[in-house]
């Protein structure tokens, strides 16, 4: 595209933006419009800076070699560097690339699906989640003088800060709201599991199936709708009303909290500070996914697959005989899961659940399926994979209500996780007998996330009523 036509796009976009943000009452649909638009203006706009850039160099340049005048000073292109960038004045693009080049040189720490997320993130900009504020939390956090304070602030009672170490965390605690300026530390990004947390944790399976999404608000919004509904209509015949009926299902996030005891002793002498920390936080974050995504309440907390479906008769499929568990309540479970949403169905269930189809008999009558004990496990139903999890409700023959499995498109379920995590030292803790100091200290961490099924009709839940 010429100088003159991308200038031209880009003052055309320029009033689109004005004008769509002097609209009151803005639609969701609008609202992506609009920030579709706002990304495409900067995409252009750095492209027109960079043209500028270059014809004010070439011009430079002929008055210097050509006309032989005095001295010029060229224009030269301003390349970002996150050492210098002033975060507080930089504009989206110059901090998405300050921050690329920061994950760029730091790419060897981290494994490289977790890499390529926080790229994705870093690049995008919609309703839900602006990269602006990961990148400006990458750019602080991953710098040589924050990581050094943050492992002086978690081993050290009294941490003694550098000049260098103090302004990296007066200048991360000015530009980021919602941290804790009376002591707690922002976990560097590059080891915090709400923004590098990938599919593949064996403890929390959902994980491989769900839609994990990183967010910057207070709550996920997604656009639903069952679809258009077509029609037949005579030849020049006014078209028939088959509008669909949009949906904005919403994920509200929770605060997580946890709890880590450590001796001063290992406190004292961590050489590998980085990587213990991930293994920290890693591990009690996933298992607290695990039993939420399950079985979580959704009152002051999130939502769990189990918990979403039950009580929603569309969704719930009943046990043939009440108390009982065969094969039968598995061919029903199936069959009234919707034809769009087994292509890309999965079954979750309790290992003891898992046992019970083990032993359906296969010459019983109403038995259609034996596994030898010997065998690693069910591995697939109906062609769809099993997964187990000990978090899954058990089967316990009970004649009250209980859930015993799911299947379903677990697309529809979404993990919403505000990016994220802060964490601050307990300097020592006391023992319950006399309160007596321990010689222990302790993490206390915090993160935000919620998770809930954004259509229920995407799955089926056996269950005994």
């Amino acid at each position: 595209m010429k100088i003159d036509e991308l200038r031209s796009a880009v003052a055309g976009m320029r009033d689109e933006i004005v004008r769509m943000s002097a609209i009151e009452d803005i639609t969701p649909e609008d609202d992506i419009i609009l920030d579709a638009t706002i990304a495409e203006f900067e995409a252009a706009k750095f492209d027109l800076d960079t043209m500028d850039a270059r014809n004010a160099r070439i011009d430079a340049a002929k008055a210097t070699v050509v006309e032989r005048t005095a001295a010029v000073s060229p224009t030269i292109m301003r390349r970002v560097d996150p050492t210098v960038l002033d975060l507080r004045t930089a504009t989206r693009g110059e901090v998405r690339d300050a921050a690329l080049k920061v994950l760029e040189n730091e790419a060897g720490t981290i494994n490289t699906p977790s890499g390529d997320k926080v790229d994705r993130l870093l690049r995008t900009h919609s309703h839900n989640v602006d990269g602006s504020q990961i990148g400006r939390r990458l750019i602080i956090t991953e710098s040589d003088a924050y990581r050094s304070a943050f492992a002086k602030a978690l081993t050290q009672n009294t941490p003694a800060f550098t000049a260098e170490e103090s302004n990296a965390i007066n200048e991360f605690r000015a530009m980021s709201g919602g941290v804790d300026t009376a002591g707690g530390f922002a976990v560097p990004v590059l080891i915090d599991p709400t923004i590098i947390l990938t599919s593949g944790a064996a403890a929390a399976p959902v994980l491989n199936l769900a839609r994990v999404i990183t967010v910057t608000t207070d709550s996920w919004k997604g656009v639903s709708s069952a679809g258009v509904a077509w029609s037949y209509d005579a030849e020049a015949s006014e078209v028939s009303d088959d509008s669909p009926t949009i949906a904005q299902p919403e994920v509200p996030v929770y605060s997580a909290r946890g709890f880590v005891p450590f001796s001063i002793e290992i406190g004292s002498d961590w050489p590998a500070f980085a990587d213990e920390m991930r293994v920290l936080l890693d591990g009690g974050y996933v298992d607290l996914i695990a039993s939420q995504t399950m079985t979580g309440s959704g009152s002051a907390s999130p939502t769990g697959i189990f918990t979403a479906l039950s009580g929603n008769a569309a969704s719930t499929t009943v046990v043939a005989v009440d108390g009982a568990f065969s094969a039968v309540d598995l061919l029903a479970v199936w069959k009234n899961l919707p034809e769009r949403y087994r292509g890309n169905a999965s079954w979750i269930m309790h290992t003891d659940v898992e046992n019970e189809i083990r032993t359906f008999s296969g010459t019983a009558s109403g038995g259609y399926y034996t596994v030898n004990i010997t065998q690693g496990g069910v591995g697939t139903l109906f062609g769809r994979p099993v997964y187990t999890t000990d978090y899954a409700p058990q089967f316990t023959g009970t004649t009250a209500v209980a859930n015993i499995l799911t299947v379903g498109d677990f697309s529809n379920y979404v993990i919403a996780q505000r990016a994220g995590m802060t964490v601050e030292l307990i300097p020592f803790l006391l023992g319950l007998t006399n309160n007596r100091p321990t010689g222990q200290r302790g993490f206390f961490a915090t993160a935000r996330h919620g998770f809930d099924s954004v259509n229920d009709r995407g799955f089926q839940l056996l269950q005994n009523t």
